[in-house]
């Protein structure tokens, strides 16, 4: 029995030695790897669902079990051949971030919890503030990822703009928002018949005629429209909304603007990605999620505030047990700002690897995103049986089989997943089942893109009917 729960530094070293080795040879043979698999709820789950052990099991055996029952059995979303939904591609320097704020036990709720944390979560903060273009009196706070990041900044808007009374209010978005948004407004009290999900257009974006026809009839119904949700970056397509004509016509109307940034807002720190994303700085607020385009490990997630004092409006409560976290008013307290309290330390790893590789690296990786799009497209267009649906924007690309129906699309994902060699996934654009590849993982190779297809091709002739 080891009832303190602790082990001596040289287990520890070894303990640790064996968690990095594993980990390391994990990222350097992911290309030999199968892209994942899909475990047999009917065999994983009597294996795992065993009573705790009353003694210790041996360090050997443990790892074993997690190599042969659970590793195995994910999605590598690292993996240079995964293009499925948005890929998540991470970097071991913010692995070890993670580490260390885990080793730590880092409580980053308040200045006093953690000073040093709470002043890095600032500076990374401003980062992201100054390469989206905000105000110097925006700010934010690091949370899970998008959801979160859209619940809270709903939230805001809501208690901002409607002092949390949501009756006859509405909001406006187009039908290729991402379901974050539908579930983060159930969450916080809106009915359906509440929320316009408005016909994108035929490329995919907010159109603004119908936006403008949407709020004026309700205004006339003496109903309250008060939020317009914008995409920069829609999970389908890529498709950017006009972010700065809907800006213009919120400011008119008297709405709040959240933009929804968890795919895209990452690219403004490339180039091309700041002209494509003209007019995010406009936004009252912003989600974005750097455990996708900045290539941090899960979960990293962040909302932006043009005002971080509505965040702090919305949020901020004192109990008589958080008296002594209160007491100077210079301090930033972190739960002041969001719904956690307890929060671990998630600016550390943006902060360590940023300042390990440098910004140019990782706006290159962003250019290598677009790139490997573009690859992607003009290949299709060479490929007789293939139709390009939507042309590469922000990293993605969307095409289809010519003649096949949505039943061909289950029957490729299957046969995807056996194989293992890749995996894209399929999505529905305006009413076409249709094929799509997020290619924005910096590790995807020219010949990655091109072997993948000729694979996709070769699959999808063995499973015509």
């Amino acid at each position: 029995m080891n009832e303190k729960l602790e082990l001596p530094p040289a287990q520890m070293r070894e303990l640790g030695y064996r968690v990095v080795d594993r980990i390391v040879d994990h990222l350097a043979g992911l290309d030999e790897k199968m892209v994942g698999a899909k475990g047999d709820p009917a065999v994983l789950r009597p294996q795992l669902r065993q009573s705790p052990p009353c003694s210790g099991v041996p360090a050997e055996e443990i790892f074993s079990r997690l190599e042969r029952d659970v590793l195995p059995y994910i999605m590598n979303i690292c993996h240079p051949r995964f293009f499925a939904f948005v890929p998540g591609p991470s970097n071991f320097v913010s692995v070890m971030a993670d580490a260390l704020a885990a080793g730590f036990n880092v409580f980053n709720g308040s200045w006093l919890g953690g000073s040093g944390p709470a002043a890095m979560e600032l500076a990374v903060i401003d980062w992201f503030r100054q390469w989206c273009g905000f105000p110097e009196q925006a700010g934010g706070l690091f949370v899970s990822g998008g959801s979160m990041a859209n619940l809270t900044a709903l939230t805001t808007a809501r208690h901002v703009t409607l002092k949390d009374r949501t009756g006859g209010a509405v909001l406006y978005y187009s039908d290729q928002t991402h379901s974050s948004i539908d579930r983060a407004l159930r969450v916080i009290g809106f009915l359906p018949e509440q929320i316009r999900r408005l016909p994108a257009d035929s490329s995919f974006r907010l159109p603004l005629e119908a936006l403008a026809r949407a709020v004026a009839e309700d205004r006339r119904a003496g109903l309250r429209p008060f939020c317009v949700i914008a995409n920069a970056g829609a999970t389908n397509t890529g498709a950017i909304d006009p972010l700065a004509e809907i800006a213009a016509f919120c400011r008119a109307e008297d709405l709040w603007m959240h933009v929804d940034g968890a795919y895209g807002a990452a690219a403004v720190i490339s180039d091309r990605g700041k002209k494509l994303l003209d007019g995010i700085a406009l936004a009252d607020s912003l989600s974005i999620d750097p455990h996708k385009w900045l290539f941090q490990p899960v979960e990293c997630g962040c909302v932006l505030l043009r005002d971080s004092n509505l965040l702090k409006a919305t949020y901020r409560i004192m109990p008589e047990y958080l008296a002594d976290v209160h007491r100077n008013v210079a301090e930033v307290n972190p739960c002041d700002y969001g719904i956690q309290l307890t929060r671990g330390f998630r600016a550390l790893k943006v902060w360590m690897s940023v300042q390990y590789f440098g910004l140019e690296s990782f706006a290159a990786a962003v250019e290598r995103g677009f790139a490997l799009a573009e690859l992607a497209e003009a290949k299709l267009r060479t490929m007789p049986c293939w139709e390009v649906t939507t042309p590469a924007q922000m990293g993605i690309v969307t095409f289809a089989r010519r003649g096949s129906d949505h039943r061909f699309y289950a029957r490729m994902h299957d046969a995807m997943l056996r194989d293992g060699y890749a995996l894209a996934t399929s999505t529905v654009l305006k009413g076409k089942t249709v094929l799509r590849l997020c290619t924005i993982n910096p590790r995807t190779s020219d010949e990655d893109i091109e072997g993948t297809l000729d694979w996709l091709d070769a699959l999808a002739e063995s499973n015509s009917e």
